[in-house]
């Protein structure tokens, strides 16, 4: 647990700067996705644009979701280390690979575990 008070400044600003990142990140990402699929449907079958609509959202929200839980983990870790908030810590990892493993299955269409060959 930081004890100082400059240092505890300092470390819940860089928590507060990666959470901006991790919402940056996905908000980007959904308009991204956006302006691509309206692209794509233009150029193309829909069905096709579909796919990449929810491969390229999905891609963006798992790179934000990781972001955000490293601001958790850092909050938790270097300013408030109590019983309480490892297990609200553990909670938020739980339902964030729970999420992982959805949005990558949705997206790939296999497991993380599977090989290329296996699928």
């Amino acid at each position: 647990m930081i004890e100082d008070a400059g240092l505890l400044q300092i470390v819940h600003w860089i928590t507060r700067w990666v959470e901006l990142a991790g919402i940056a990140v996905i908000l980007a990402g959904a308009i991204w996705a956006a302006l691509r699929f309206a692209r794509d449907v233009m150029r193309r079958d829909g069905t096709d644009s579909y796919r990449a609509l929810r491969s390229n959202l999905g891609r963006s929200i798992l790179l934000g979701l990781e972001l955000l839980v490293a601001a958790d983990i850092i909050n938790t870790v270097a300013v408030e280390p109590s019983l309480t908030s490892v297990g609200v810590l553990a909670g938020i990892v739980a339902i964030r690979t729970f999420l992982s493993l959805s949005l990558e299955l949705e997206i790939e269409g296999k497991w993380p575990w599977q090989r290329a060959g296996d699928a």
